[in-house]
């Protein structure tokens, strides 16, 4: 039996910073949440993929949070875990706009329908829309690479999504893969109580001088929109930004906690292989190498190119003007998704009312 339908004029999938901002930007432009618009989150409770972060990131740690729109982040401890300070902002910004989250639901696919709508199905039922604001991130799809014997390691490998904090690998090798600013964190972190860390990493990273100004940060976000643009898989901003050579991080290069290596050829039983016959220990593997977007129930729309990314005009797939993906790509940032956010309800607005889209 067919299940019921439940039209709706917009869904936003995801209730992190980019789909709040999106539906906080429905709300103040006349749309009623539960009558013209449903957010869906997969979520337990508030926060995003925040309320997953480690312990030991708190909030003072946090580069760049930036407040959602018309409330400020104010008075937070730089001392408490950045996901218990931003779990209770999210909550507190859901009740101060009227902003229901509906949680724990689990968008499955999203398809065709009829008369020009899609079809969002879920766990929860299904909605049928006129547009869709998909706000899912990149947490639900972290990045595991393959190394031949990875199967025979005798330790424990596990991913940034999963890092308890740097007491558990108290006594152990650590072997950390990756040279974002997870990996990095990770090490100065776990340096401390482990026997020994190794850093290894496919490029050598690059240490950026100097404060992050607006210049930087636009040059950065123009990059990330170009592949986009060409409907290639986006690329983290750090990727393009570099890391900050702060105080910290000077002394850690110093006492040799930052010391790279490249990338390992094999994984040993016991440990990691180089083609030259080097060999470390180790008794784990974290693999502090990012995530994807986590898209795959928009694949039934077939929006992807043969780059493997979607491509985009602004907030809005290029293939299909119903559809908008925010926190993608150059919005994939705490500004960058407050932005998108509003700018992909104006452009929402523009469809439903007949108007051809704004350029991009």
């Amino acid at each position: 039996m067919r299940e019921v339908e439940v039209e709706v004029e917009v869904v936003v999938v995801g209730a992190g910073q980019a789909g709040l901002s999106g539906a906080y930007h429905l709300r103040r432009t006349g749309f009623e949440p539960e009558r013209d618009f449903v957010v869906l989150d997969h979520s337990p409770g508030p926060g995003g993929a925040w309320r997953f972060r480690w312990p030991s990131l708190t909030y003072g740690k946090v580069h760049g949070m930036h407040s959602l729109p018309g409330m400020e982040l104010t008075d937070a401890d730089p001392a408490r875990p950045s996901s218990e300070v931003i779990a209770e902002y999210f909550a507190a910004y859901e009740r101060a706009f009227g902003l229901p989250v509906r949680r724990p639901v689990d968008v499955r696919a999203v398809r065709e329908g009829a008369g020009g709508r899609l079809l969002v199905e879920t766990s929860a039922g299904v909605w049928s829309t006129r547009a869709l604001i998909n706000a899912t991130g990149t947490w639900e799809r972290p990045f595991w690479p393959r190394y031949p014997g990875q199967e025979t390691f005798a330790g424990r490998q596990l991913h940034t999504a999963q890092y308890p904090g740097p007491e558990e690998f108290s006594g152990q090798r650590v072997v950390v893969v990756g040279g974002g600013a997870s990996g990095t964190q990770h090490l100065m972190e776990i340096a401390p109580y482990a026997a020994a860390t190794t850093w290894v990493t496919r490029r050598p990273p690059v240490f950026r001088e100097g404060p992050f100004t607006e210049d930087v940060g636009r040059a950065a976000v123009a990059l990330v929109a170009e592949r986009v643009r060409q409907g290639l898989p986006p690329r983290s901003v750090v990727s393009v930004t570099g890391l900050a050579l702060n105080d910290a991080v000077r002394q850690a290069i110093a006492d040799g906690v930052l010391d790279r290596q490249p990338m390992f050829d094999r994984i040993a039983p016991d440990g990691v292989e180089w083609k030259d016959g080097r060999h470390v220990a180790a008794d784990v593997i974290l693999w502090a190498t990012g995530f994807r977007a986590a898209i795959d129930h928009l694949a039934p729309l077939r929006l992807r190119e043969p780059g493997g990314g979607i491509r985009m005009e602004g907030t809005r797939a290029a293939a299909d003007p119903r559809v908008h993906l925010v926190g993608y790509g150059p919005s994939a940032s705490t500004v960058g998704a407050n932005r998108a956010g509003r700018a992909a309800v104006r452009d929402i607005r523009r469809l439903l009312a007949g108007e051809p889209a704004a350029a991009a």
